[in-house]
């Protein structure tokens, strides 16, 4: 017959089934000496814990698959804004010598080659900015909004309400959603 003091362990077909079962369960369902309704609700308690950790688990892994896709996303909507911002100089520059050109040498037939070859360039410029999102920042006539614009200076205005833009600086960019250079800008102010 079976001794009363062995453990459900030391039979090697039930050591087996019981392989991978935590040992404080073991412990407990020894502890327990027979009394089937303990076990069991212990048992039950043990599946309900274990199936909270799951779907904690599960929550986890779909919360850290949304931010990937996310970053990954906005890897690619912004991986050019490095790129994007040391060309705006170029855009500045351009835009610069297109306006330093006198009115008169407009007119003149050795420079209108010249100078349609810089507003094609401008042009083309403005079309690969526009391809990727990069788009220029409203300012002038508008109230300073500092998420856009940067003011620069106050210029004592009679025409303007106080805090209305009305000189354009240097032009700011966005790129899609993204502030990505702000406008800078002369602000109006009462004079004294």
């Amino acid at each position: 017959m079976t001794d009363d003091k062995t453990q459900p362990q030391d039979d090697p077909a039930v050591a087996a089934e019981l392989k991978g079962v935590p040992e404080e369960m073991l412990e407990s369902a020894g502890d327990a000496e027979g009394s089937a309704p303990d076990q069991v609700s212990l048992l039950q308690e043990q599946l309900e814990a274990a199936q909270q950790d799951i779907l904690y688990a599960r929550a986890e892994t779909q919360n850290v698959r949304r931010r990937l896709e996310k970053d990954i996303a906005d890897a690619r909507a912004y991986a050019a804004t490095g790129f994007a911002r040391d060309i705006l100089s170029v855009a500045d520059n351009l835009a610069r010598a297109l306006d330093a050109i006198p009115a008169d040498l407009k007119d003149d037939e050795r420079v209108k080659g010249f100078l349609a070859g810089i507003e094609a360039t401008a042009r083309e410029i403005d079309k690969v900015f526009s391809s990727h999102g990069i788009s220029r920042i409203a300012a002038m006539g508008l109230p300073l909004d500092p998420n856009q614009h940067q003011a620069m200076l106050e210029v004592p205005s009679t025409d303007a309400e106080p805090g209305t833009i009305v000189q354009e600086l240097q032009p700011g960019y966005m790129i899609k959603d993204r502030l990505l250079r702000p406008a800078m800008v002369a602000v109006a102010k009462k004079p004294e």
